[in-house]
């Protein structure tokens, strides 16, 4: 005979189902999928078959693609993630979810997760189009990672930290506002020496500066592990982390 046995799913289950979820809810909203994949296509393509911007020596899609590469990474964990994780709590959603089950350490690794597998497709996507322009990547793939998965840590910081603090409209203006000027600013299409040699020096402790310059050096010039990137990256990872489990409001 059936005997119900009510009570939570496993952990790991929950986690999984709500990442699930979660880039699902990503994969359909069309402004997420405009920073995400057509911003980033859209710029890697026309930069690299139209001399717009001085990018030195060689093909300019070898100096673009890693640039672009990072980008993506900051669409999706911190732009993106901070609009999503905003309208969220505004709505109520967070508020209702923190009294499931799913513990909110849990409700945040699985939003992690869906970050990742995000990245994932956007990196498969772009690598696929810089190959078909004529990219030649060099390197170790290890640096790669790393230099990856530091930067998500470090833009995810960011992105919950300010959906935590901020009101919903707000975050939405600041998060594209910080988009548009890193794209400017941080070395993704346009390399920091063509600024001034003052505004150089702030411009490479941003992290999507870090990041750019960090996988140029592995990727086009063939550099070892980029320690002084890495080092910017982990550490605006531990204070963009630690900030958001403090200050992050729920309601």
């Amino acid at each position: 005979m059936y005997t119900p046995k009510p009570g939570a799913a496993p952990l790991p289950r929950m986690i999984a189902a709500q990442a699930a979820l979660e880039t699902k809810m990503l994969l359909r909203n069309g402004e997420q999928l405009l920073l995400t994949v057509v911003i980033p296509t859209l710029l890697l393509a026309l930069f690299s078959s139209v001399d717009i911007v001085d990018t030195g020596a060689g093909e300019a899609v070898d100096f673009l693609t890693p640039g672009i590469l990072a980008l993506a990474v900051m669409s999706t964990a911190f732009t993106g993630q901070a609009i999503a994780t905003g309208f969220e709590r505004r709505y109520g959603v967070l508020k209702r979810l923190a009294s499931s089950p799913l513990p909110r350490w849990g409700m945040m690794t699985a939003k992690t997760l869906s970050v990742l597998v995000t990245e994932v497709l956007q990196i498969v996507l772009l690598t696929v189009i810089a190959f078909s322009l004529g990219w030649s990547p060099h390197g170790n793939p290890f640096a790669v990672l790393l230099l990856l998965i530091l930067g998500t840590a470090a833009f995810s910081g960011l992105g919950l930290l300010m959906a935590g603090t901020l009101k919903a409209e707000a975050t939405l203006a600041a998060a594209n506002l910080v988009f548009l000027l890193l794209l400017v600013g941080g070395g993704v299409i346009v390399p920091l020496d063509k600024f001034p040699a003052a505004a150089q020096d702030v411009l490479g402790l941003l992290p999507i500066s870090a990041l750019s310059d960090g996988l140029r050096d592995v990727l086009q010039h063939g550099a070892g592990m980029p320690w002084g990137d890495l080092g910017i990256l982990a550490v605006w990872a531990v204070v963009g982390l630690a900030a958001a489990g403090k200050f992050f409001r729920w309601e």
